[in-house]
């Protein structure tokens, strides 16, 4: 038996299966794009070499900045369908909201990363660094999974996700540059 033929171990086939079963809807997949991208660029612009490196206050600009987005996301589209749905105007607005986790769930791995740099087991510009190359990563693989989703085979998915690692790369083009 080679390599490849060996069967999955039981976690990794239940894990295949879950995510099969249960493929992200359109809001999920706007989300998690909308949140690597909101969170590459916000931490990008935060990180600045010529002053004292604060990962705690842009941790917490990350975080506000993912929630604010989120939250306001969610509440126009509820003001926009706000005729369509006027007998429950504000729980529709609340579930409108909190439908928008996923763009504050994509912002987590920079928040994570940046909890690392605050502990002090990495410096703020090397959590920085890891969270834009993490987040390019996860746009490709975000893209990517999202066309095979929506039927593509896997040479139009890969350029699918090319289309998102791009957007990641412009961030890191654009911080090496402005930095």
């Amino acid at each position: 038996m080679s390599q490849h033929d060996r069967p999955l171990p039981p976690y990794a086939a239940a894990v295949l299966t879950w995510v099969r079963r249960h493929p992200p809807d359109e809001r999920a997949l706007f989300g998690g794009t909308y949140g690597l991208v909101l969170a590459s660029a916000l931490v990008a612009a935060l990180e600045s070499p010529e002053e004292k490196p604060d990962p705690a206050a842009d941790l917490l600009w990350v975080l506000l900045a993912a929630v604010a987005t989120a939250a306001a996301h969610g509440y126009a589209h509820a003001v926009a369908h706000r005729a369509a749905d006027s007998r429950n105007a504000t729980t529709s607005a609340v579930r409108r909201v909190l439908a928008e986790w996923p763009l504050v769930a994509a912002a987590l791995p920079t928040a994570v990363l940046l909890c690392f740099a605050v502990a002090g087991w990495l410096r703020e510009a090397d959590a920085v660094e890891a969270a834009l190359w993490f987040n390019t990563v996860a746009l490709f693989a975000w893209g990517s999974w999202a066309a095979r989703l929506a039927g593509r085979g896997w040479p139009g998915s890969f350029r699918s996700g090319g289309v998102d690692l791009a957007i990641g790369l412009v961030v890191i083009f654009a911080n090496s540059w402005i930095h």
